[in-house]
């Protein structure tokens, strides 16, 4: 196992250097949407008035974070600019693309005499949602043809398919450990991520929601982990049956806010009562409406907070009314400093010195709120008994150390593998 950092500066400057590393490119939120200096302010608002010279650094770091945020947007588009592009608010989108809510022959006819093309109509029947998804006039940008189709679509909701990535990563391996499983047997939990191996524990169903297929990623592999356990790592939620959604396959504009839709859809269907979701995006009206029935129809998101820092804007879709928020903490119970932030913040969990598993099968250390969700979710899952609302209280009486870093308090702490 590693060393604890000694230093908040120590620990903030690895988080800039995790995920400023040669491929973490596609494993960082969406782009700000408002200036920095409007938004570090709240930074400051953390960190105890000690002294001066804490907070400076503190609110340096949290420029950092945020700036390397909106520079490896840009690489993104540069790298697969046929695939990617900036929306409006400057959040990598699919390219091309663009989504209607709600509609109808007639908008979709009109839309088409505009040289807008239809992609695909989806009716979520169960959840009373339709949508159209249309691919832009040639040669016209993303921004641009927002507003046409705006014009077109009237009172129906318009907007890119922005992209959601996951807030974690690898830290480097790990010998294998020696961990035994808690109890909590049969219980349904669902992953929207990546693909995990076919060999995962309690692996029940596994589908693709996006271009190429099923894949094995090492981010869904460990969150896998965490929950049902293998190569040592203990189980948080023993014995329970994983439902995975891939929302990624083998396309670099993969994690869309429709793909991402269509899996929560999927997880409702199958009745799949609680859903980790570790992957940050901005808001975006089709997400937030299908989070929203899926509540209702009994499955609820748990969701992380995202590591882009306090200087972020909100992550979706843990900001959504219905769902979870989860943020991390470290071994000692301090918040992350790479923590993003989102509306609201529910529950706190280990998010540090953890060890899970790689799409490999191989221990690794790993360390962000991705990691943090599944704990929260094991704890959920195992109050289901008297349904989600009753099982949301169950958590608050379990919840320790609660406060304006960890939401309603800390679960699971003895859960982790470290």
């Amino acid at each position: 196992m590693h060393k604890r950092r000694p230093l908040l500066r120590a620990g903030a400057m690895m988080a800039l250097l995790l995920i400023a590393a040669p491929g973490a490119a596609q494993i960082v939120p969406s782009v700000p949407q408002s200036p920095l200096d409007n938004v570090l302010g709240r930074v400051g608002d953390m960190v105890p008035p000690v002294d001066r010279a804490p907070l400076d650094r503190t609110l340096a770091d949290a420029r950092a974070l945020a700036r390397a945020q909106v520079a490896r947007a840009r690489d993104l588009v540069r790298r697969h600019p046929d695939r990617i592009a900036l929306d409006a608010d400057g959040n990598p989108a699919r390219a091309g693309e663009l989504i209607v809510m709600d509609a109808d022959a007639t908008l979709i006819a009109a839309a088409t005499a505009q040289g807008f093309r239809l992609i695909e109509r989806v009716d979520l029947d169960d959840m009373g949602i339709a949508f159209a998804r249309f691919a832009v006039p040639a040669g016209q940008s993303l921004r641009r043809a927002q507003t046409r189709l705006q014009r077109i679509a009237g009172r129906r909701e318009v907007s890119a398919d922005p992209l959601h990535f996951p807030s974690g990563t690898s830290i480097g391996a790990a010998p294998p450990p020696a961990a035994s499983p808690q109890a909590r047997r049969g219980a349904r939990i669902g992953l929207v991520d990546g693909g995990v191996p076919a060999d995962t524990p309690g692996l029940a169903r596994q589908q693709g929601f996006g271009t190429g297929g099923v894949r094995p990623h090492d981010h869904a592999s460990g969150i896998a982990s965490i929950l049902t356990g293998g190569g040592g790592v203990r189980a948080s939620a023993s014995g329970a049956r994983l439902y995975v959604a891939d929302v990624y396959g083998g396309d670099p504009a993969g994690g869309s806010a429709s793909a991402i839709g269509r899996a929560l859809a999927w997880m409702a269907r199958e009745k799949v009562p609680v859903v980790v979701v570790s992957l940050v995006g901005p808001p975006n009206p089709l997400l937030a409406r299908i989070v929203a029935a899926a509540r209702r129809l009994g499955t609820v998101v748990v969701a992380a907070v995202g590591n882009d820092g306090p200087a972020a804007p909100p992550a979706y879709p843990a900001s959504y009314p219905g769902a979870i928020a989860v943020t991390g903490v470290d071994a000692r119970g301090r918040p992350l400093i790479e923590a993003g932030r989102a509306k609201k913040l529910d529950y706190a969990a280990p998010g540090a010195d953890l060890i899970a598993l790689g799409a490999d099968g191989h221990a690794q250390r790993v360390r962000g709120t991705s990691f943090a969700a599944p704990f929260v979710a094991a704890r959920l899952s195992a109050h289901l008994d008297g349904g989600i609302d009753s099982a949301i209280r169950q958590l608050d009486r379990e919840a320790k150390g609660g406060g304006r870093a960890t939401g309603r308090g800390i679960l699971c702490e003895d859960c982790a593998t470290r």
